[in-house]
């Protein structure tokens, strides 16, 4: 059971981390912000942005039957639309997208039966998306996906404490979690969030894919005014 201390409960403002932590905050939050920088919800905020729609869809989902107007994001690298931002600039508007991903989608996924109002942000649309919370009323739950360890625990991911740190900063009465997420992206941004962010461990990691143009359009922040919302299944503006 989880301890009532955990729950942030003295705070307007809350974060925590991953599957548990989103979990702990939909029990509680009006609305649910799940971060997933690179790439989950830097994709959704592209793709919104050109004004088409997205299915999360959990990695196990990746073979379940969609349906018929939407089209299933492939793997990245791939010819079409898949989890890389970059291959979403271009998209079509009025697309739907099913797009697969282990980490934030699959946050989406358990958030959405809660009944909280869900919210996916990033850098590009940090004061979009905590104007769009506070306009919900309540509680606000920040959740950075993190990432995944091989045998599927959750690594802390820099890029996702800096991307809900960038949420927080826009709002007031932040749990003292919140805070210091805050002063990571604080720190982040005077030196460079460009910089920060393309060195970060999963920063290099793209890098070395051959996903550079991915980081670099993560790191640009409050470039976007959407905030992509859960509506029917479908995160859209």
């Amino acid at each position: 059971m989880t301890r009532p201390e955990h729950r942030q409960r003295a705070y307007p403002v809350r974060l925590e981390w991953g599957r548990e932590g989103a979990a702990v905050l939909a029990a509680d939050c009006a609305v649910v912000i799940v971060v997933d920088v690179l790439s989950f919800s830097t994709a959704v905020d592209v793709a919104v942005g050109r004004g088409a729609a997205v299915l999360p869809l959990r990695s196990a989902d990746r073979d379940r039957v969609l349906p018929p107007d939407v089209q299933l994001a492939g793997p990245r690298g791939g010819p079409g639309p898949s989890l890389s931002p970059a291959s979403l600039v271009d998209l079509p508007a009025g697309t739907r997208l099913g797009l697969p991903s282990p980490n934030g989608a699959t946050l989406c996924a358990a958030v959405a039966a809660s009944g909280a109002v869900l919210l996916a942000g990033c850098l590009r649309n940090a004061s979009a998306v905590a104007a769009a919370a506070q306009a919900v009323g309540g509680p606000i739950g920040i959740v950075p996906a993190g990432e995944r360890w091989p045998d599927d625990t959750m690594r802390v991911a820099v890029e996702d404490a800096l991307g809900a740190g960038a949420i927080a900063a826009a709002l007031p009465d932040r749990s003292p979690e919140a805070e210091l997420a805050v002063a990571q992206f604080r720190a982040a941004r005077a030196q460079g969030l460009a910089d920060v962010l393309a060195t970060t461990a999963s920063g290099r990691e793209l890098h070395a894919e051959g996903f550079a143009d991915d980081v670099a359009l993560a790191a640009a922040h409050d470039v976007s005014d959407v905030a992509p919302t859960l509506r029917e299944g479908m995160l859209a503006a």
